[in-house]
């Protein structure tokens, strides 16, 4: 396990420990906990009573956050013809077909997010060895193999997130920046929230949210009051 840093010590001494922070309280305490010489992100963790083997029990999906999450996503669009002139009217950073298939399997991977077309998904497949290790390949689920460019492309400008369970049941997204406003933030975690309990699988038994945390880049985490969302 890799050695705490003197900073991150000294700002987790100020969290309570065994206390369930409201979300209004977490928010403003990871704010001042955090001590990243940048803008950093603050993410939420949900630890979830799924069992991942089961095909009902695993989310995964998108949704555009109210307030965005303030990192600008380059948007890699497969698309042809018409589709091609819609990906970059709506402002995509690159649209190609094979050309751009080439410099990916060359080792390219100036972009956060790819896009495709139905039809260039014969093309996209061939890149699933290195386009899915590192979550990139483009999915019906998420909203990234569609005919709709303009709207999928916009969406991702917008501060659209991605979230799917590792096998342990957890759901882990990035819900904006430090500079944020708190209110933000916590419209954000709401958002997100009323999304995780909606996709809850009929086949749960118990507790469904185990516990949910929320902390910045660098900084320890602070356990949330599920029940002040």
């Amino acid at each position: 396990m890799a050695k705490k840093s003197k900073k991150y010590i000294d700002a987790a001494k100020k969290i309570e420990a065994g206390k369930l922070y409201s979300i209004n309280e977490a928010v403003a305490l990871v704010k001042e906990l955090d001590f990243a010489k940048f803008d950093a992100s603050i993410d939420v963790a949900y630890r979830l009573n799924l069992d991942t083997r089961k095909a009902d029990q695993q989310l995964r999906g998108a949704m555009v956050l109210p307030n965005g999450t303030g990192k600008t996503q380059r948007v890699l669009v497969f698309a042809r013809g018409e589709k091609a002139k819609e990906a970059e009217a709506a402002g995509a950073d690159y649209v190609g077909e094979a050309e751009l298939a080439e410099k990916i399997q060359d080792g390219w991977f100036d972009f956060d997010v790819v896009v495709a077309t139905p039809d260039m998904m014969g093309l996209v497949g061939r890149l699933g060895r290195v386009l899915g290790p590192k979550g990139l390949m483009p999915n019906p689920k998420t909203g990234t193999v569609t005919m709709d460019v303009k709207k999928a492309v916009e969406e991702i400008k917008a501060g659209k997130v991605t979230y799917r369970t590792d096998k342990a049941g957890n759901v882990q997204i990035s819900v904006g920046k430090v500079s944020f406003d708190s209110e933000k933030l916590v419209e954000n975690l709401k958002a997100f929230h009323e999304l995780v309990v909606r996709l809850r699988p009929a086949t749960v038994k118990g507790k469904y949210v185990q516990s949910l945390t929320i902390s910045s880049t660098f900084g320890p985490g602070v356990k949330v009051d599920i029940s002040s969302l």
